[in-house]
Order: C-alpha cells, then sequence, then structure tokens
C-alpha cells in the first residue's frame, strides 16, 4: 500500500482546533496507523477486522458504474434542478473578499460555506450549515463532517423535503493509486451535490464499488474509513444546524492570510463548476443538433424512395 496518507481526505478527520474532538481524531489516526503497518491486513493480524464487510467478488464493470453515476446525475427532479441551479450561480459570485465577513476562527473551508448558506437565505431559502459528529464504533471509525442543508416545506402536502448541498462533492472519494477507470467516475460526479439523502446514498453505492474495483486492482482491501457505512456517517448522523461561524470570533479578530486556503479551495471550486457547465451546455448542443438533422436525413431519404 505504501506510505501515502492521501487516501484519507482532511475534510474526514477530526477538526484539531475542537478539544472535543481529540479522542475521535486519535482513534482515526491509530486505525489508518494499524491498517498501514499491517497492510490492510493482508498479512498477519485479523485481516476480517480492517476489511470491508462487503463481497470483493463480483464488481460491476467500471463502464457500468459510470453510466450509472451520469443516470443518477441527471435524474433529478424539478425542484432540485433548480436549486442546483441557484446554487451553482451564487457559488460563482463569491469572492475572496467575501470570505473576509466569516470570522470562523482557523481557517477550514467552513467560511465557504457559512456564505454560501447566508446567501442561499437572501434569495429565500431555509438554509444553514450542518455539522455532524459520530463516534466510532465496529468497523466505523469516529468522525466529522460539515455540509449545508435546506428545508424545503410543500404546503399542499404539509411536510418538509430536505437537500443535501455538499459543496465539494468530489473530495469525499479521493482513494490512493486510483486507477484510471476510477479516476474518471470519479471527475464524472457532480462538483457541487444537491438532493435528496436518497439519492446521495445511490452515488455513495456507486463510488464504493467504484472503489473496491480499483483497489483490487493493486491488491489492496477497503479500508474503513472508505466503507459505505463510513460514508453514509457524514451525512445520516445526528447534526447541528448554524446559521453563523461555529468559532465565531469578536469583531476585528479577523488576520490577514486566515483564508488562504479557503480562497484557493473557491478557486479549484469555481474552476470545476464552469468546466462542468461547459461541457454540460457542450453535451445540450451536440444533442441538439442530432435531433435537428435526424428529421431532415430521413426527409431527404424518403424523398428519394421510388
Amino acid at each position: 500500500m505504501g506510505m501515502d496518507l492521501r487516501v484519507v481526505p482532511a475534510d474526514e478527520l477530526w477538526n484539531r482546533g475542537r478539544d472535543s474532538s481529540h479522542d475521535g481524531e486519535r482513534d482515526l489516526g491509530l486505525m489508518v496507523t494499524d491498517f498501514i503497518e499491517t497492510g490492510g491486513g493482508a498479512s498477519g493480524g485479523a485481516p476480517d477486522s480492517w476489511c470491508s464487510s462487503d463481497s470483493d467478488s463480483g464488481f460491476p464493470d467500471p463502464s457500468y458504474l459510470s453510466d450509472k453515476i451520469q443516470y443518477l446525475k441527471y435524474s433529478m427532479a424539478q425542484h432540485e434542478t433548480e436549486v442546483l441551479s441557484v446554487v451553482r450561480t451564487l457559488m460563482l459570485t463569491i469572492k475572496e473578499k467575501d470570505l473576509h465577513s466569516v470570522k470562523s476562527g482557523t481557517c477550514n473551508a467552513s467560511c465557504i460555506r457559512f456564505y454560501l448558506a447566508k446567501l442561499l437565505r437572501l434569495s429565500g431559502y431555509d438554509a444553514a450549515v450542518c455539522s455532524a459528529r459520530w463516534q466510532g464504533g465496529g468497523k466505523v471509525p469516529g468522525g466529522d463532517n460539515e455540509y449545508i442543508d435546506i428545508i424545503l416545506s410543500d404546503t399542499e402536502v404539509g411536510q418538509d423535503d430536505r437537500l443535501i448541498v455538499d459543496i465539494d462533492f468530489r473530495s469525499h472519494f479521493e482513494i490512493a493509486r486510483a486507477v484510471d477507470s476510477y479516476q474518471r467516475i470519479m471527475e464524472s460526479l457532480p462538483v457541487v451535490y444537491v438532493g435528496t439523502v436518497a439519492r446521495l446514498n445511490q452515488f455513495l453505492q456507486v463510488m464504493v464499488d467504484a472503489a473496491k474495483f480499483s483497489l483490487k486492482q493493486n491488491s489492496m482491501p477497503l479500508p474503513p474509513w472508505r466503507s459505505l457505512n463510513y460514508l453514509r456517517s457524514k451525512w445520516h448522523s445526528p447534526h447541528k444546524r448554524h446559521l453563523g461561524p461555529i468559532d465565531q470570533q469578536g469583531p476585528g479578530m479577523f488576520l490577514p492570510g486566515m483564508h488562504g486556503q479557503c480562497a484557493e479551495n473557491l478557486k479549484r471550486l469555481q474552476f470545476a463548476l464552469q468546466v462542468e457547465q461547459e461541457s454540460e451546455r457542450f453535451m445540450k448542443n451536440k444533442s441538439g443538433f442530432s435531433r435537428r438533422n435526424k428529421p431532415e436525413k430521413i426527409r431527404v431519404q424518403g424523398d428519394r424512395a421510388p
């Protein structure tokens, strides 16, 4: 497996600045260390305690998984599509200086989420930043996650619909030594996820299957922090909704350069969003061109028929 610790994205680790998170960070850190030292359970130790409980046989074909991702991306309800359009537009309007107004202590990318949630509320949505945390147990290490949710009220049926907004969706699925097919599948994921928890679960299952396939090519088992249960914990665990930064500082506490990392993340996400939208426009225009020309071709062939 090597010593590439990039298999654990930063957002999956406990925030080092929070005293209450030290135990969770230490638990996951020990699990990562043990996983590396035992070769992922490939030799010695107790392999069953570290590998996913799911079967390693019968991997879906990568092309099938890629098609499934495309289907999930565009099988959205109308209200989800509308919210996604709004989120994308607002994300592209955020400037680096806007992040300076969010005094959230240590820069950990929270400022982008809080500022976007603020813009969504100004646009009329019941949006907030959710902080979720769960304790480790069994094969699932503890951890925390932060995302945005939007509560949509349907007065006609008398119930609410909760949409998840994850502004850096692909980052949850980065793995070490990924094979080309996995990399293509991961890069085909939406840059920003907007949708229900139910549709999110389908994305998670596809990506776990894809990760298993990729890791199997390198004779590597699925680490516990790549399991379906761990991924589901990020959005299924008990959470608290926040309208303002959790570590809000007083006036004048902002330090220059505090949001440097956030500024880089913002640029990266905005660039990826622009590429995604251009790709969608290209495919839409190409599809429209094909449809416009197909009837004409049939008509000409018909004219030539005796």
